[in-house]
């Protein structure tokens, strides 16, 4: 029987601040140089259609969705764009699950399911993780902006009995 989902989290590919900021950096840039061009027919129009295109671009990106995080019956489910396969991390087989800081660096790269160095990766923005540790070793990493909800629901799911 498919119970409703405990947690639902959806985190967007544009919606990162850092991201935020240096996407409009450069549209100001681009902006500023158009105004400053001493001969505007022959240069300038090119700052102001990529100026304008990053504006545009920065805009789309705030609504694709990067990936789903959904906790229910006893797994956590991670669903992303298009062609991405769909995750299914079983709560049975975790035996630790602690929250931490995402990355010690301040600008970080979205990613879905990276493997690497013995961790699976997940994220698209926040500072917060939640890391899991399964019976095998191997350590899921899922970025998130509400570590909190997702740890006690996954404390939650770990609980109750099957």
């Amino acid at each position: 029987m498919q119970n409703p989902p405990v947690f639902i989290e959806k985190q967007y590919l544009g919606r990162d601040y850092s991201r935020i900021s240096v996407r409009m950096v450069m549209a100001l840039f681009c902006f500023a140089a158009y105004f400053i061009t001493e001969r505007r027919e022959e240069n300038a129009s090119l700052f102001l259609v990529v100026g304008c295109g990053i504006l545009i671009v920065s805009v789309i990106m705030m609504f694709l969705l990067h990936y789903k995080t959904t906790v229910q019956n006893r797994s956590i489910v991670l669903d992303g764009l298009w062609t991405t396969k769909k995750v299914k991390i079983d709560l049975n087989s975790i035996v630790k699950i602690e929250r931490t800081a995402y990355s010690s660096y301040l600008i970080n790269n979205p990613v879905y399911n990276l493997h690497q160095k013995g961790t699976v990766r997940f994220y698209a923005g926040g500072k917060d993780a939640i890391k899991l540790t399964d019976r095998d070793g191997l350590v899921y990493v899922i970025g998130t902006q509400s570590a909190g909800e997702l740890e006690e629901s996954i404390k939650m799911q770990l609980k109750t009995e099957n």
